[in-house]
């Protein structure tokens, strides 16, 4: 790897990044390659089908389902930011990675990521109205106002991701390998020779867009099971806890991954661990966000076995 030194210091200006998976275990890495293989491919496949499914069939043009479709846009791109990459350096031992590369690798995967923290949030809302308001439902939840919750999730996402691109270190000290299986933001701060400020914004900007949201869902769940109890019958329970539990369900994955990765204490080198960790939301949550809606959601499954008479039919 082609290093310019910059003076006497051991500063140096990075053209390329060594990535250190699974390189020391090479069947592990074997293993690792069809399990995540595994995951990708059903990622891909049952986010797609959901995305096709909720566009397709006007039956699910509702805002519950304009939500869920966004969210599986988001883990149809989570899971191709970073896991194909993996895939290829399965192959190799001590892959590297452009400095360019590496860099759109991170922050697309910190906006992805961020997005992703106050949709749930924004989905906890939608639930809240149908269980608490469901006679005024289609006036609060109007799509105007679906519309503007997605935009402004995006426009705050892309300010965080924009201000972390900014205090973002430019001088790396040592030698120029992340302990990782691909680029992340945790990992390349350590490499940094000053990154104190980045470091310190990467935590406080975890902290705002992770509890104030996680907070919101928590509250408004409080809310809906102190509804739930005004329910009479037992058939308008049923249909709250299917939605709500798949909700919860994804929330409880989502975002228990992402405070164990960012908010517990930082420790001088990455561990197996932390890339484990860091697997579970870039491939393991994308996998199980369709898996979850799908199988526990009858409107999802009614639109895709329409879907498979009608093409059968043609």
């Amino acid at each position: 790897m082609r290093e310019n030194k910059i003076g006497t210091s051991n500063e140096s200006l990075v053209t390329k990044f060594i990535l250190i998976g699974l390189s020391e275990y090479p069947k592990a890495q074997i293993i690792l390659f069809w399990f995540l293989l595994m995951m990708y491919l059903i990622s891909i496949l049952g986010n797609g089908v959901i995305i096709i499914l909720i566009i397709a069939d006007r039956q699910l043009h509702t805002p519950m389902y304009f939500f869920i479709c966004v969210l599986s846009t988001i883990d149809f791109i989570l899971s191709n930011n970073a896991v194909p990459d993996i895939l290829v350096n399965c192959f190799i031992y001590r892959p590297t990675i452009s400095f360019s590369r590496c860099l759109v690798q991170i922050y697309m995967g910190v906006f992805l990521v961020a997005t992703e923290c106050i949709i749930l949030a924004v989905m906890a809302y939608d639930r809240l109205a149908a269980v608490c308001q469901p006679l005024y439902y289609t006036q609060i939840m109007s799509w105007k106002l679906c519309f503007y919750l997605v935009a402004m999730s995006v426009a705050l996402a892309f300010m965080t991701t924009l201000v972390n691109v900014l205090l973002q270190p430019t001088d790396f000290c040592g030698h120029h390998t992340i302990n990782h299986f691909a680029c992340e933001l945790q990992s390349l701060l350590k490499l940094a020779c000053s990154n104190r400020v980045s470091e310190l914004f990467m935590h406080i900007s975890s902290f705002f867009l992770v509890f104030p949201p996680f907070g919101f869902i928590v509250v408004t769940y409080i809310r809906i099971g102190l509804a739930i109890r005004h329910i009479s019958s037992t058939q308008g329970r049923r249909k709250v806890f299917s939605t709500c539990s798949s909700h919860l369900a994804v929330v409880s994955v989502f975002y228990g991954t992402i405070m164990i990765m960012y908010l517990r204490p930082e420790g001088k080198s990455v561990s197996e661990k932390d890339k484990v960790i860091s697997l579970t939301y870039g491939a393991l949550t994308p996998m199980l966000n369709p898996l979850i809606y799908s199988l526990r959601n009858k409107d999802v499954k009614g639109a895709f076995w329409k879907l498979i008479q009608r093409k059968t039919l043609m």
